[in-house]
């Protein structure tokens, strides 16, 4: 019999590594992991944020992407390396109205905030890549995605880094977005275990 090898990716390694060792701090009850990438505390090196942005860059299909958009706050940082990587443009959606034409309000409500996001900038028939830093409830991602909907522009592509909780599982139920994610997580109570 053959040996079947398997190919470890040491960058998938180091996120998940990463986000089981964070700290976790308790918000109105709710268990909220603190990661570099997704508070940008603790400090975050230029290994872990290349290695985010390079396991998403391998993954789009550049020549179908027009605009990069990241999601306030923790989506930006990602967003600017993949810009500055594949030299497309980026916008960010921010949780401040500017009264731009065509500015697009979302009403934004996660496990721990509400608000709103506001889009500006996308095009229609834009082909958009969004990157975002963590989907938990979904209740920011499902808004954007209808959002840019609404623009008359298509999400081509949509990765966020970690995926906790059933929010994207719940999102995929109601639309057919291209929706990845590169470590799964869920919470059991202040513990952060990995999914596969």
């Amino acid at each position: 019999m053959g040996e079947q090898r398997t190919t470890i990716d040491m960058r998938v390694e180091l996120l998940k590594e990463s986000v089981v060792n964070a700290p976790v701090v308790w918000k109105e009850g709710y268990p909220y992991f603190v990661h570099p990438l997704s508070d940008g505390v603790p400090r975050q090196s230029a290994e872990l944020l290349a290695a985010a942005r390079d396991l998403i860059s391998e993954n789009v299909n550049w020549d179908n992407i027009d605009i990069i958009l990241g999601i306030e706050a923790m989506g930006i940082p990602l967003a600017a390396a993949l810009c500055l990587s594949s030299g497309k443009p980026l916008v960010v959606g921010r949780k401040r109205q500017y009264g731009l034409p065509g500015e697009v309000s979302i009403d934004q409500s996660t496990g721990y905030s509400k608000g709103e996001i506001f889009l500006n900038d996308i095009e229609k028939g834009a082909r958009v890549l969004i990157v975002d830093d963590v989907v938990s409830t979904g209740g920011t991602l499902y808004p954007v995605l209808r959002g840019i909907d609404e623009c008359g522009a298509i999400v081509e592509d949509c990765w966020i880094v970690f995926e906790k909780g059933e929010g994207m599982a719940n999102i995929r139920k109601k639309g057919d977005w291209p929706l990845n994610s590169l470590v799964r997580i869920e919470m059991q109570g202040d513990k952060i275990v990995l999914l596969e």
